[in-house]
């Protein structure tokens, strides 16, 4: 008991915020990376024909030029992950930082970014994803011939999503940063990378289906994006977060019946 307190008790002290102005700071040059585009697609003629901002565009083009498109597309989407997700996730960065008093200032440096790295790298390898089904099911066509029935699949996926106990229990896990610390607490630089590893997958678990509708709608539009950061923002972080997420499947699933009745009109 008294060793867990005194790790609470470490965790829960006010210190100055470093961790968090750096995390922000990198999140900042995250979205003007995005906005500005400063990680060209090789499109060639394709990019020519098809806005980034698309649906399906930018893993066309990354599809179309091997490994190096392939590359490119993992990079953008990583920097794209850490712009929408670093915010949200600066409790957790800060709250373990603070549990590392005590190590020396390069232990904890290497720590930490072994944490907050981790952590990009786990959402940087969700971008596989999207390029798999891209190149199984053509995104871009597929919208074109059928984009009201398409976008209504996805909204509807997304409703029953954000209404099922999987997501809520995803959810509460990211809205508790000193209760997932509390309970999964290692030492260490490979402590980090597991602690890390651990968050990141609560973390997937609750946000995919978000990313997936995001995918549908163009994965670089940058309205889209902003929106889905700030939903998936406010459910890890505001009291009525988990209120958030039943109201935006309920509205999803409103939208998605919508669109689907229309397009089968």
């Amino acid at each position: 008991m008294g060793t867990q307190d005194s790790f609470r008790d470490r965790i829960t002290r006010r210190r100055l915020p470093i961790v968090a102005l750096v995390t922000y700071v990198i999140a900042l040059l995250a979205w003007a990376a995005v906005i500005g585009r400063w990680f060209p697609m090789p499109g060639g003629q394709m990019e020519m024909q098809m806005r980034m901002s698309d649906p399906g565009a930018p893993e066309a083009m990354a599809l179309s030029n091997g490994m190096t498109g392939i590359s490119l597309y993992l990079l953008m989407w990583g920097v794209m992950m850490v712009a929408m997700m670093y915010p949200s996730s600066v409790p957790l960065f800060r709250l373990y930082a603070e549990t590392l008093e005590g190590t020396t200032t390069a232990g904890k440096v290497t720590r930490v970014g072994a944490f907050i790295g981790t952590y990009a790298l786990v959402w940087t390898l969700t971008g596989i994803v999207p390029l798999v089904v891209n190149a199984l099911v053509p995104i871009g066509s597929l919208a074109n011939a059928h984009r009201g029935l398409l976008m209504g699949g996805s909204l509807l996926l997304l409703s029953g999503y954000q209404l099922s106990p999987y997501k809520y229990r995803c959810l509460r896990n990211c809205r508790s940063p000193l209760g997932f610390l509390l309970s999964h607490h290692q030492p260490g630089v490979r402590g980090a990378v597991r602690m890390s590893w651990q968050f990141s997958i609560f973390c997937v678990g609750c946000c995919w289906a978000l990313f997936a509708f995001m995918v549908i709608v163009g994965s670089m539009n940058i309205v889209w994006m902003a929106l889905i950061a700030v939903v998936l923002s406010l459910e890890r972080s505001v009291a009525w977060g988990e209120k958030l997420a039943r109201v935006v499947g309920i509205l999803a699933a409103i939208a998605g019946s919508t669109v689907l009745l229309i397009a089968l009109i």
